[in-house]
């Protein structure tokens, strides 16, 4: 059966880092990051987190960013276009504000409290072909990316958007500090005295086509694993990470020895970061530069995939190697981790979102043929 090209062609983002793509990717290689300090969260204990700062609602933030991505394409609507949306708490925020405001439940609407929430918002907005949604932690939207991938490779859509989306909720920041994993300060993704990570919120959309347009840069593989380890640990050994890449790079029939640039998972914790250090030294080597930019944007959990996507998107069309911010004694003496900027050829670049339970998820982009 033959296979079509996939080609990300437009996108957009908001974060903590940056109210547009271009301005975060200025903040990653400025290594300014966006993370800041609350107290109201968490009775009598400081965490670092990264919230956006908006004078309105998040949902109409969103409606906005997929404006802009339809903006940029070649597209008049997106009615011919499938919706995939990734987001590991779905509406939980938007039901949480109305409980503690009314401290009952019968102003809840259940549509917008659902994974699917944010499909349906933006279904009332838009005309779309059709919608899915995926939920699976923080492989969520990589998870939406691969299967809007095989959508397109298989032709059964030629335009497919790709939704991350994930807001600060109660639930989620206390259920994070009941695991015993978050910083008090921007995170040290594999730093020898990294502590924990920080919970964030982001926005991130995504246009996939069968055809390029303008500076598309193609998505050439995907690959998925399941390790099953633990219910909220990797294995030590990487073996589910590994196994991804792996996955990804032969779905592309590309060699790991031509991969410039890994943009890794790297949450700042100590079980995380040195499972995927192992993972990726096996495979790589001391070749590719890796980095992780989660000290910049923290982690936004269902969106982080989406999100980084397009990092590595502009990473490859500005030929820039994105630093890893507050690394200063990697635990992994093997790795060639980028501390700074790196302006150099490359051509290919992978990122990997590993989640709860053994879920993990690479993907593959690549300068077009």
């Amino acid at each position: 059966m033959p296979k079509n090209s996939v080609f990300i062609n437009a996108f957009e983002s908001v974060c903590c880092a940056g109210e547009s793509s271009e301005t975060l990717f200025e903040a990653i290689c400025a290594q300014q990051s966006g993370i800041k300090t609350f107290s109201e969260f968490i009775q009598d204990k400081q965490i670092a987190l990264g919230k956006i700062e908006k004078s309105f609602s998040i949902e109409a933030l969103l409606e906005l960013t997929c404006k802009k991505v339809l903006e940029q394409s070649n597209l008049e609507n997106f009615e011919s276009t499938l919706l995939v949306v990734g987001s590991s708490v779905g509406g939980m925020q938007t039901t949480e504000s109305i409980f503690l405001r009314d401290h009952h439940y019968k102003n809840i609407d259940p549509k917008l409290h659902t994974i699917d929430a944010i499909a349906h918002i933006l279904s009332q907005k838009f005309s779309l072909k059709d919608d899915i949604s995926f939920s699976t932690a923080c492989t969520s939207s990589a998870n939406a990316l691969g299967y809007a991938y095989e959508m397109i490779a298989k032709g059964v859509y030629e335009n497919v958007l790709v939704v991350g989306f994930d807001t600060l909720s109660l639930t989620t920041i206390r259920g994070f500090d009941a695991l015993g994993v978050l910083s008090s300060r921007a995170c040290q993704p594999f730093d020898v005295n990294r502590d924990g990570m920080n919970v964030a919120e982001g926005i991130a959309v995504l246009l996939l086509q069968n055809k390029p347009y303008k500076e598309g840069i193609e998505l050439l593989g995907v690959g998925y694993s399941s390790d099953a380890h633990h219910m909220a640990q990797p294995s030590p050994d990487g073996a589910g990470a590994l196994y991804a890449m792996q996955k990804a790079l032969k779905c592309a029939n590309v060699e790991p020895h031509t991969v410039g640039y890994i943009n890794a998972h790297g949450t700042g914790t100590t079980a995380n970061d040195a499972s995927e250090t192992s993972a990726i030294e096996a495979l790589f080597g001391s070749h590719a530069y890796v980095s992780s930019t989660k000290s910049i944007t923290g982690h936004t959990l269902g969106a982080a995939g989406a999100l980084e996507a397009i990092i590595c998107v502009m990473a490859l069309q500005k030929q820039i190697i994105p630093p890893n911010t507050n690394l200063f004694e990697p635990e992994n003496k093997t790795l060639n981790f980028a501390y700074k900027v790196k302006t150099q050829p490359f051509r290919y670049a992978l990122s990997n979102s590993l989640a709860f339970g053994g879920n993990n998820t690479s993907l593959l982009f690549g300068l077009p043929q």
